[in-house]
């Protein structure tokens, strides 16, 4: 990984770690504003799962204190889940709400070290705080490389909009040109494209299906 990456990911990681020591393992410690738009947002990007999966695997990249094994272990109690983020405090928080081993395992790290049936990242591409908008969609694109590489089946990830109010946008916060981020993933991983953007949230998401 380049160098200015690490530096990246270690703001990143100082970032949430700040939040989960202020908010602990709730929504509000991973950024978000509650459990209802983070439910919402679990629901789409599970939308990259095939309606008739049960033992499938999944690499959760960014994985907080771990709530979307919470979601997923309520309608999928088969499947294999691997939590990865780059902030120590926040796997050991996971660990500390999923202690019993078994289907549910977390690392500290940038990628997963397994290759899963799908992968999904949550709110990771949203916090740039004094990157410059070059810089984070240099991140953005060598992570959703990671997604790619590390998934058989698909993906999914989300990100702020570029359509959001001006007056309600942050200048440390990173929207996303939805119709930008479509043209990559299509152009660079797939040709089975999803864009989600009318869910009611200031975002979207996008799920990548690989062609089988």
């Amino acid at each position: 990984m380049p160098s200015n990456q690490t530096e990246l990911l270690d703001e990143v990681a100082s970032y949430y770690s700040d939040k989960l020591a202020e908010y602990g393992d709730t929504p509000r410690g991973v950024d978000w504003n509650g459990e209802e738009s983070q439910f919402v947002r679990f629901e789409q990007l599970c939308k990259i799962i095939a309606p008739d999966a049960s033992g499938f695997s999944l690499n959760d990249l960014g994985c907080g204190y771990g709530a979307l094994f919470d979601f997923l272990s309520k309608r999928y109690p088969a499947c294999s889940y691997l939590g990865v983020d780059v902030s120590a405090q926040m796997t050991q928080a996971a660990e500390a709400r999923h202690p019993s081993p078994g289907r549910a395992r977390f690392i500290t790290a940038a990628a997963p070290d397994v290759i899963g049936d799908y992968g999904v990242a949550s709110g990771i591409f949203n916090v740039r705080l004094k990157r410059t908008d070059a810089e984070w969609f240099d991140y953005l694109q060598s992570t959703l490389d990671v997604l790619d590489r590390t998934s058989r089946m698909g993906f999914a990830f989300n990100c702020l909009t570029s359509y959001s109010d001006e007056n309600k946008k942050r200048d440390y916060l990173y929207y996303a040109d939805p119709c930008r981020i479509f043209d990559l993933c299509k152009r660079r991983y797939s040709r089975q494209v999803a864009l989600l953007h009318d869910y009611g949230l200031y975002e979207f998401s996008i799920l990548v299906r690989k062609v089988q």
